[in-house]
């Protein structure tokens, strides 16, 4: 798909098409870092925003889910921080609610609350978002065998969890 026109100005409709086919996946790894509806919708948001701004910047279209991926996990990153932030200095203010209107099977949902936050990020690019070791590394700026590692000892909590 051609995500630019002549004279490198986007094409809108390409760019919209290859959002419209990767926001499931965006909002499940979305859901996975923040757990919270309001925040999910901004990171999405902000994440479209910047990824239509910095369109030049990509080099390879064939990677164009891996780069927004990329974008919407360091929003993601920077708004719970900003909560954090927030939480740390706003000891008055009442706390967020966690909505749970994730789309996802309700068992793997079940399965992912047996790791830690970390984990549940790689088993969600791994098994719902389908991305390969090798990507996973390049999105979290990890080394390829430590998401390995990880993946494997995510499992085995999993396992672990499961028969005791």
């Amino acid at each position: 798909m051609q995500l630019y026109r002549r004279k490198r100005k986007p094409d809108t409709d390409a760019f919209m098409e290859l959002i419209e086919e990767n926001t499931q996946s965006m909002y499940k790894t979305a859901w996975t870092i923040l757990r919270n509806e309001e925040d999910v919708a901004d990171a999405l948001q902000e994440t479209i925003v910047k990824g239509f701004e910095s369109l030049h910047t990509l080099r390879r279209p064939e990677f164009f889910k891996t780069w927004m991926m990329r974008i919407l996990i360091n929003n993601c990153l920077q708004i719970r921080k900003q909560r954090q932030r927030l939480l740390t200095f706003g000891d008055d203010l009442p706390e967020m609610p966690v909505e749970d209107s994730y789309d996802a099977d309700s068992g793997f949902k079940e399965l992912l609350n047996m790791v830690d936050e970390e984990d549940r990020l790689l088993l969600t690019l791994y098994y719902a978002d389908e991305f390969k070791v090798s990507e996973i590394a390049e999105l979290l700026e990890m080394n390829v065998n430590t998401v390995k590692t990880r993946l494997s000892r995510a499992r085995e909590k999993i396992r672990r969890g499961l028969y005791e």
